[in-house]
């Protein structure tokens, strides 16, 4: 084993008592699903998850983040919640949870958990309870209910659309049988929208973090952190007058969407702050926040949540410019909010980076799922979207090209300071799986939007562990989403010990990274070529990429890493390296 090996794995003892561990964390997000199935019922499962704990810390991550595993009907991948302080039982056991977080813990690898405040699932004890309450009742006021426009209440409170298509508002069956109430669900109707301004709300959600936090988590994803807080005084604005401010010069940069970004949502913010201070370490927390980047420090504030996602490199074609902007503005904007940037490519919602870049340039950028969820913020859905909807054609995706940019960028990106944030399968050199007939789809936006959504599965497949069986590995009892025949070439088994794989690449990388972890700050290099980005961390670290047609010269010192091998001794397109050069 490397010294710079040695090096990592010793630190994690250090990690579990370090307050500051998650400012440079590399998290490894995981996605249960479609992890390891260890039971063999066709499902990913939390056991799988500690049967998988070796290969995690042979990989060299700092932490795990743990997509939601609580109860759910899958309305929306897991983020229709029914029970916030318990295991999905298709998933396993609340003693499973607590195996896994002790064999995590033992290899020196923290948990972050998903927590969706902003929604529940409609099988949520709380919201059957309003379904069968009368209106104005207590268990209503834990819900959005408005009556309805027109002389009978027939018409929704406001025409705002649904993120996933559709109405926001959807209409229930009074306990006596006539026509009742409107609720509101941002997102899709199995997801009602919890009221922000019922203490009791604020309560529970006090009493699901420290549940959590009490049997281990470390921190905390805030799932759509920019929601929850809602200004719904009558008469709610139309559709029409919020798109004309949108389109205005600061949109809604000022904080007054009716439901989106407001200024109160900060309050209960710096609640749940006093809460993981009570913990040692304090608990960590980074919000996923679609918002202008004026308003992502508050979110990323020390008292507040004190990280949130940046998704701009995420929403870049690989080009040298873009990179170079978006890096020194976030890594500017960190320093100003006391908090360290995050950095991610591909996530479960989005199309995975592999295949973005193999895509023709401008086709590559890409948009979340919530990145602009209704009229007021432009349009919802992610890069890729329209090669997929239109039938994936082979001869628009160059697959090598793809794979080669990923791998670049991904060196460049593990180089930053700040947190680096993994999706399971991007260590493979995992592409977009396209092939999945109609029939066998389970992500609810593409039935909801026929022809308008393709849905994230083809980011959500079983991972391949081995060349061969059933699932590629993933479980005896095969795999919940079809897996294709291309996934043998790209499995653990193919890639481990083989020098030159994306995997093997990986885990030199997180290696090293262990060795760059100084200074939270970086030094440009000019290098004379608009196509080549170098930029120097502390103790005589450089990072190169190649983001031009032609190879360039590096220099001088010992190049530790390359995503690719290079030519006669210079960097060749598409390609990364990381240089050492001795003071």
């Amino acid at each position: 084993m490397s010294t710079s090996a040695t090096k990592a794995h010793t630190t994690g003892a250090d990690r579990m008592s370090d307050p500051n561990w998650w400012r440079q964390a590399a998290v490894y997000q995981i996605y249960p699903r479609s992890f390891y199935d260890a039971n063999g019922d066709g499902l990913g499962d939390i056991k799988g998850v500690t049967a998988k704990v070796p290969y995690l810390k042979e990989l060299g991550i700092d932490a795990v983040w743990l997509s939601p595993f609580y109860p759910s009907a899958l309305a929306d991948g897991g983020y229709d919640v029914d029970d916030y302080r318990n295991v999905d039982p298709k998933l396993g056991t609340l003693e499973d949870f607590d195996e896994m977080a002790a064999a995590l813990h033992a290899a020196g690898i923290k948990i972050v958990v998903d927590i969706v405040p902003n929604h529940s699932s409609d099988r949520h004890e709380w919201f059957k309870e309003a379904l069968a309450s009368p209106k104005g009742s207590a268990a209503r006021e834990r819900y959005i209910f408005r009556d309805g426009r027109g002389e009978n209440g027939e018409l929704p409170p406001s025409d705002w659309d649904s993120v996933f298509g559709g109405p926001i508002w959807d209409r229930i069956t009074e306990p006596d049988g006539t026509p009742g109430q409107w609720y509101m669900h941002i997102f899709a109707k199995e997801q009602p929208d919890f009221n922000w301004e019922n203490p009791e709300i604020r309560e529970d959600f006090l009493k699901t973090l420290r549940f959590w936090s009490d049997r281990g988590v470390d921190g905390f994803r805030i799932d759509v952190a920019h929601g929850m807080a809602k200004d719904l005084s009558e008469p709610l604005p139309m559709k029409a007058d919020l798109e004309a401010k949108a389109h205005g010069t600061d949109g809604f940069a000022d904080g007054s969407h009716p439901f989106w970004d407001r200024d109160e949502v900060h309050e209960v913010y710096a609640e749940w702050r006093k809460l993981f201070n009570e913990y040692n370490p304090p608990r960590t927390a980074v919000a996923e926040a679609w918002v202008h980047e004026t308003r992502r420090a508050r979110y990323a504030s020390p008292e507040g949540l004190g990280q949130a996602f940046n998704f701009d490199l995420l929403q870049s074609d690989f080009d040298a410019a873009s990179f170079k902007k978006i890096i020194t503005d976030n890594l500017v904007a960190a320093k100003e909010s006391g908090a360290s940037s995050t950095w991610v490519f591909s996530n479960h919602d989005v199309v995975r980076h592999a295949t973005r870049y193999g895509l023709p340039k401008g086709g590559s950028v890409a948009q979340g799922t919530n990145a602009a969820q209704d009229v007021t913020g432009g349009t919802k859905g992610q890069d890729g979207k329209g090669w997929l909807l239109a039938g994936a054609p082979a001869e628009e995706l160059d697959v090598e090209l793809g794979l080669r940019r990923a791998r670049a960028a991904t060196l460049l990106l593990l180089a930053l300071p700040g947190s680096a944030y993994l999706y399971q399968g991007e260590e493979l050199g995992l592409r977009e799986v396209s092939e999945i007939p109609d029939a066998e789809r389970q992500d609810p936006s593409f039935f909801r939007n026929p022809g308008v959504e393709i849905g994230r599965d083809g980011c959500r497949v079983p991972l391949p562990w081995t060349a061969d069986g059933s699932s590629f590995g993933f479980g005896a009892g095969g795999a919940h989403l079809p897996q294709p025949e291309w996934f043998k070439d790209y499995a653990v088994s193919k890639q481990e010990g083989v020098e030159g794989s994306t995997l093997e690449l990986y885990r030199t990388a997180l290696s090293l990274r262990s060795e760059l972890q100084t200074d939270e700050e970086l030094e440009w290099v000019e290098t004379g070529n608009q196509d080549v980005l170098h930029f120097s961390r502390p103790g005589g670290w450089h990072t190169v990429t190649n983001f031009g047609s032609d190879p360039v010269e590096l220099p001088d010192g010992d190049v530790v890493v390359s995503s690719g091998p290079l030519d006669n001794g210079k960097l060749p397109a598409d390609t990364t390296a990381w240089v050492v050069r001795n003071a």
